[in-house]
């Protein structure tokens, strides 16, 4: 009888004690939707074109774009995602190769900001090198400038790449390697541009703890309402580059960004795992011990092209903290009916998994 009358009083509540309520959860107890390469804008259609008739398989694969930013975070996105390269002396990337590939293209930097040293946030080199923020700089004081607008905003998660990959065909720049010293400068970046208060880090989550996986699984993450107005950034490597970040930070001690560290490791608070059918169990089993993961509701724009919510209803099922789409909005590039959300056309709520932490504590 208790508990159907207080299943009853907490239906009966209303809707801002119940949102006061959920300000109380902590925040790998919340389940929110975001975008994959956030950044990107569309190839032009006239290169794009071009590249199509040499690999029409890989640049359907690239077809598709994104809104600004700011215009992602006031649609309500929790998750946005960056990619950045090194170019330590600036103008590496200044006049990517597909600009001459193809004549009667808009104009690309108007501002000459690729000319300056600093990371630069594109998708592919001469390629796919359109963004809404061409450099790290810029993307961090456009998330600075929303977030002071927006001081209660719920935290947002951001993963980042490192991309140094070379092209298979040759001519392409090639990138440079992220080493160490790097990733010591794209720390520098975010606290310069971003600020130490708009953070949490691993040093906040592993706090009296030894490591910072055991403070994970002592569920030492901040509330919702600790984490207002806040950004975690996640660097998504594995092998040398995440070895590189890690070196001389164990647990990730004096680190910005939480490395996608496999479980078991003293590293180990957020892990990346895309394939949410195929490793729905295992997510489940380890967003229940205390862990952070990031899966993706679609790729390729394989799910959006087939009007395919299989993979979207496997990473709610999964309990997953961090579902990744394309397609928050229908695609502009091919007809489709596809879009992410969640009931009610929202992006945020309390993860499935957990389902009764706010009934319970309204008891």
């Amino acid at each position: 009888m208790k508990i159907i009358s207080g299943l009853l009083i907490s239906l009966l509540l209303p809707l801002s004690f119940l949102k006061n309520d959920q300000e109380d959860l902590t925040i790998n107890k919340i389940q929110v939707i975001g975008s994959h390469n956030s950044y990107k804008r569309a190839i032009d259609p006239k290169l794009f074109r071009f590249l199509q008739k040499r690999d029409s398989v890989g640049m359907s694969k690239i077809d598709y774009d994104h809104i600004g930013l700011s215009d992602q975070l006031n649609l309500g996105l929790n998750a946005l995602e960056i990619d950045v390269y090194a170019d330590a002396k600036g103008g590496k990337y200044a006049h990517p190769k597909g600009l001459d590939w193809v004549p009667g293209q808009p104009p690309y930097d108007t501002q000459g900001v690729m000319k300056e040293p600093g990371f630069k946030v594109f998708h592919i080199q001469d390629i796919d090198y359109r963004s809404n923020c061409l450099t790290f700089k810029l993307c961090l004081q456009e998330l600075k400038t929303w977030s002071d607008a927006h001081p209660d905003h719920n935290p947002i998660f951001i993963t980042m790449n490192a991309k140094d990959e070379r092209m298979k065909k040759p001519g392409f720049t090639v990138p440079e390697k992220f080493t160490s010293k790097t990733f010591d400068q794209l720390d520098k970046a975010i606290l310069d541009n971003l600020g130490k208060q708009y953070l949490i880090t691993p040093d906040d989550i592993r706090g009296k703890y030894k490591t910072l996986e055991t403070a994970v699984l002592h569920n030492n993450w901040p509330t919702l309402k600790a984490a207002k107005g806040k950004f975690i950034f996640i660097l998504d490597e594995k092998g040398a580059k995440r070895a590189s970040y890690i070196a001389g930070h164990p647990s990730l001690k004096g680190r910005v960004l939480f490395a996608d560290a496999l479980p078991g490791t003293p590293e180990a608070a957020i892990h990346i795992m895309n394939d949410a059918k195929k490793d729905l169990a295992a997510i489940k089993r380890l967003v229940k011990k205390g862990y952070i993961i990031r899966t993706r509701a679609d790729s390729d724009t394989e799910e959006a092209r087939n009007d395919d919510k299989s993979s979207f209803k496997a990473a709610q099922e999964s309990g997953a903290q961090i579902i990744s789409t394309d397609y928050y909005q229908k695609s502009t590039h091919f007809k489709s009916d596809y879009m992410i959300s969640f009931s009610g056309g929202t992006y945020f709520k309390v993860n499935p998994l957990f389902k009764n932490a706010t009934v319970m504590a309204t008891k």
